[in-house]
């Protein structure tokens, strides 16, 4: 189904075989969760948890990069808008992904309590970005709280994270780069090491305008700085990389 009005689902492609059901008159997936879900490394066996899922694009994304390198994982996602899980949950069944992903509704500060501690290998989250005396906060609640931290902050994402990683298991993040000396403010105090980081650019002449890190719980001291993604080239086209990325199509959803 397609259509543009508030509380009418579409459908849209992911460009990786799969499909992905999404409400306009709440929020789309961008860019940021597309990166997301190709920035963390998988591994076989690899037990996933990611916070603040949304519609679940990162969910379906990892489940894509499992089955194209030939490894089982198990993705879970929780969300607490029940319209998103709704819909997200439509999604795991259309793709046929019911014995991968599920999707649960909830708060992720009470994720420790649900899940159990030390129960992840991996942990991602594409969070609200601004504090909420930082950004315009709206008249609708559902997107102010996409955007702005009105039901968790960064450091419940990163505390959660870290109580329900097991030793040396990895949190991956996309967030802006103002806000990095916090993050990594939050991460050190979660014992969450920085291990990676790459920030990204819409061009390559203009300040960047995310920041994906990756941390490991317990990990030592080490920062690797990967090169710049950029995002469009000199003709406003999408780079070879952002392509490679999306398919070569390049479609994706606006935020």
């Amino acid at each position: 189904m397609k259509g543009n009005n508030p509380g009418m689902p579409r459908c849209d492609d992911l460009q990786n075989g799969y499909r992905i059901w999404q409400d306009p008159g709440m929020f789309c997936f961008g860019v940021d969760a597309v990166l997301l879900g190709h920035y963390p490394r998988l591994r076989d066996g690899d037990r996933i948890l990611d916070l603040c899922t949304g519609f679940a694009p990162v969910p379906l994304i990892l489940s894509a990069r499992a089955r194209d390198l030939g490894i089982a994982v198990s993705i879970t996602g929780i969300e607490i808008e029940e319209r998103a899980v709704e819909l997200a949950r439509l999604s795991v069944k259309d793709n046929g992904l019911e014995g991968q992903v599920r999707i649960v509704t909830g708060d992720i500060r009470e994720a420790v309590d649900r899940f159990g501690a030390a129960s992840f290998s991996l942990v991602t989250s594409n969070p609200p970005y601004m504090p909420v005396n930082g950004g315009l906060v709206g008249a609708d609640p559902v997107r102010a709280a996409a955007r702005t931290e009105i039901r968790c902050t960064l450091r419940d994402v990163v505390s959660s994270a870290a109580k329900l990683l097991v030793p040396g298991g990895r949190f991956a993040m996309i967030h802006r780069p103002f806000r990095l000396p916090e993050i990594f403010g939050e991460m050190r105090s979660a014992r969450l090491e920085p291990k990676r980081l790459r920030l990204v650019y819409p061009y390559i002449d203009a300040e960047p305008t995310m920041v994906l890190v990756e941390g490991t719980k317990g990990g030592n001291p080490g920062l690797k700085t990967d090169s710049p993604l950029i995002i469009y080239g000199d003709d406003r086209q999408y780079t070879e990389e952002i392509l490679a990325i999306y398919g070569r199509d390049g479609a994706a959803s606006d935020p």
